[in-house]
């Protein structure tokens, strides 16, 4: 008897459409993670070479930043072209090669899509500027000056200065959130809209497993051009550069954030809902509203997967009162929505030095990132418990960094190259200068040393991910706080019958918790130490303590 046979072909063949939800994802900004022809920038073949390290870790996709066609200003987030590998990275093949080593080790493969602009160098743009009357005169955003020759009204860049840039060969303002060199694209015009779903097609006929998407609220703009009102000093939260950039002081309620954008993610939803199991999840960049946008893009089952903010990506202290915070306002917010959460990224000061983590703390971060209710993301080099870099004045790269320093560094020291080995001084990353500088100290931390270590950050990644894939109750179940002070953060997770109290001691003392009530059984798995005797648990500092239902160990 074949069993595979008289089994029913869709049972065989079908894939789990609901991987992503609690999915462990690998962040890859491929110019610094390996370089395969000498050049000193990572390109698609050293991702390849270097993919039996992610798929060692055990997580469940990778997200590549953006490879495509590109002057490289705001390095791939300036496209010139979306349906092309820039030749800096590789080719198509290579791209092709790259998907189909993820397939077999079992990763899905996100791309992240760059929708809300493109490049000043970008057909689309130069057609555009022309006149007022060629095809594609409103597909970016154009506005007349003003009577006295200034912008149409006070929006600005991130970058700096006003978002609006003068065409003397159009005699009108062009829009632009980021880079003069940006244009926004003008998502009110459906031919636009519709073009840039026939990228993400493109895309997902290659074989991608789903996107993330750069600035998802920014896609849509105010079409009055209404002037953004100011923002109260003591509401000045922003995650990048909040103290030197004058964007912090505007609330951004008319150039980004629209409700007309809920539609156009609903026409992207409804695309890849065409393909067997695709995900998305949106970067939500807003200070203010970040938690509401992520609950209204992610509801209902007809927009995005999930959504990322930045409560998590900014330098406030990592205190359990600050997480019970975060975690209250997402559990009443989001709803039937989903999170995907972050610690650091490529925009952003490593977390281990924002947050000025010791060793041990940084383990025990990784193993409150990976038991929260969400999916999460991991920057390449989190793994190794990387530091922030320097980055002399002299080798910076990030024209945002360049504009803001001394007092805004930028942000390149969380962009400098993995470290693979530790015995050359580019730590294996190329064999010539690289783009950026290795940092020294990241040496002893190359993935070469410490696969060797039993009882390196690596190792501990490697097990606290896997601790994380075996509970349901972790990757997909419901989050109940249960004390959020004191120095300890603890909750429970239930998925069906299972339960998980998860407990984490963010202090560099000894503490005793307090277990809710039920008969809970120590889980061994989870690498992290307690003192269990018959007073109760005692958390070493910086520990973390794992009990299941007693039914759920039996």
């Amino acid at each position: 008897m074949n069993l595979m046979q008289d089994m029913p072909q869709n049972d065989i063949i079908a894939p789990d459409k609901d991987w992503w939800r609690g999915a462990v994802i690998y962040q890859i900004y491929p110019r610094s993670f390996q370089d395969s022809n000498g050049d000193g920038i990572g390109d698609l073949a050293g991702i390849i070479h270097r993919m039996d390290h992610i798929a060692e870790l055990g997580v469940d996709a990778i997200w590549i930043s953006p490879f495509f066609r590109s002057p490289m200003l705001d390095f791939g987030y300036d496209v010139s072209d979306y349906r092309d590998v820039d030749p800096m990275f590789g080719s198509l093949g290579d791209f092709d090669a790259l998907i189909a080593r993820a397939h077999e080790l079992g990763l899905k493969v996100l791309i992240d899509l760059v929708l809300s602009h493109t490049s000043n160098q970008h057909p689309w743009f130069q057609e555009s500027q022309q006149n007022k009357t060629n095809a594609k005169s409103d597909w970016y955003v154009w506005a007349d000056a003003k009577p006295d020759g200034t912008p149409p009204n006070n929006w600005l860049s991130i970058f700096g200065g006003s978002a609006w840039e003068w065409s003397g060969e159009r005699m009108q303002y062009y829009l632009h959130n980021f880079l003069k060199e940006q244009p926004d694209l003008n998502f009110h015009n459906p031919d636009v809209q519709d073009e840039l779903l026939s990228v993400a097609r493109f895309w997902l006929d290659r074989g991608v497993d789903g996107f993330r998407l750069d600035t998802i609220n920014f896609y849509v703009h105010d079409k009055d051009l209404r002037d953004n009102p100011a923002l109260a000093p003591d509401a000045r939260n922003a995650t990048i550069a909040p103290e030197v950039n004058p964007y912090n002081w505007q609330d951004h309620i008319h150039d980004k954030n629209q409700p007309e954008n809920l539609e156009f993610l609903r026409r992207l939803r409804a695309l890849m809902e065409e393909y067997p199991a695709v995900t998305a999840v949106g970067e939500v960049g807003d200070a203010q509203y970040g938690l509401q946008i992520q609950s209204e893009y992610t509801s209902g089952g007809d927009k995005m997967h999930m959504c990322y903010s930045f409560e998590f990506l900014s330098g406030q202290a990592p205190t359990p009162e600050r997480f019970g915070e975060v975690l209250t306002d997402y559990e009443n917010e989001i709803g039937d929505g989903w999170a995907c959460w972050a610690f650091s990224n490529h925009d952003v000061v490593r977390h281990a030095s924002r947050w000025n983590l010791g060793e041990e703390a940084r383990r025990l971060m990784a193993g409150l990132l990976l038991s929260l209710r969400g999916s999460v993301c991991l920057y390449q080099g989190e793994e190794l418990g990387l530091t922030e870099a320097y980055v002399a004045f002299e080798d910076l790269q990030d024209p945002y960094g360049i504009r803001f320093w001394p007092k805004f560094k930028g942000r390149d020291g969380c962009r400098t190259p993995m470290p693979w080995i530790s015995d050359n001084q580019n730590g294996g990353f190329s064999d010539n200068k690289p783009w950026l500088p290795m940092a020294v100290e990241h040496l002893s931390r190359a993935v070469g040393n410490q696969s060797k270590d039993s009882a390196s950050i690596l190792h501990f990644y490697r097990k606290m991910i896997g601790f994380r894939q075996s509970y349901p109750a972790l990757t997909k179940g419901a989050l109940e706080l249960h004390s959020q002070s004191d120095g300890i953060l603890s909750f429970v997770r239930t998925y069906d019958d299972q339960q998980l109290f998860c407990a984490f001691n963010m202090t560099g003392a000894a503490l005793p918790i307090e277990l809710p009530d039920g008969d809970w059984t120590h889980d061994k798995g989870a690498p992290f130490e307690a003192i269990i005797n018959d007073k109760g648990v005692t958390l070493p500092p910086f520990q973390a303590y794992f009990a299941a239902s007693a039914a759920d160990i039996e």
